[in-house]
């Protein structure tokens, strides 16, 4: 079966960083445009950032431009977000999402289209 999941997550202070990884088993991610996507306690879900298949295109909210870089390894078949400056506001659970039909450019506003989700990662940070 396909599973997404997250790892990476965990407690932090304001101004520091962490790594987030995706990894990919029953789907070979270079047919998906990918994304990571959070939710925060009493708010929906809401768009961070995407990848496109070849990596050559990648989009970003802009409450995380500039702090955020979005990669992915289709070798390994694993995605990863690198979070840096992090924000007490960035705490949430952090979700990757895979889409075969969207482009990295819509997958953000599509995501009732999203093909696989994984379970999440919870990123806390403390002022």
């Amino acid at each position: 079966q396909v599973q997404l999941v997250e790892s990476g997550g965990g407690l932090v202070q304001a101004g520091g960083s962490l790594r987030l990884s995706c990894s990919a088993s029953g789907l070979t991610i270079v047919t998906y445009a990918m994304g990571w996507f959070r939710q925060a306690p009493g708010k929906e879900r809401e768009f961070v950032a995407t990848i496109s298949r070849t990596s050559s295109a990648t989009y970003y909210a802009d409450s995380v431009k500039g702090r955020f870089t979005i990669s992915r390894d289709n070798a390994k078949n694993t995605m990863y977000l690198q979070m840096n400056s992090l924000k007490p506001e960035d705490t949430a659970v952090y979700y990757c999402a895979a889409d075969r039909s969207s482009t990295a450019q819509a997958m953000g506003a599509r995501t009732l289209g999203i093909d696989y989700w994984g379970r999440g990662t919870q990123v806390t940070v403390s002022s």
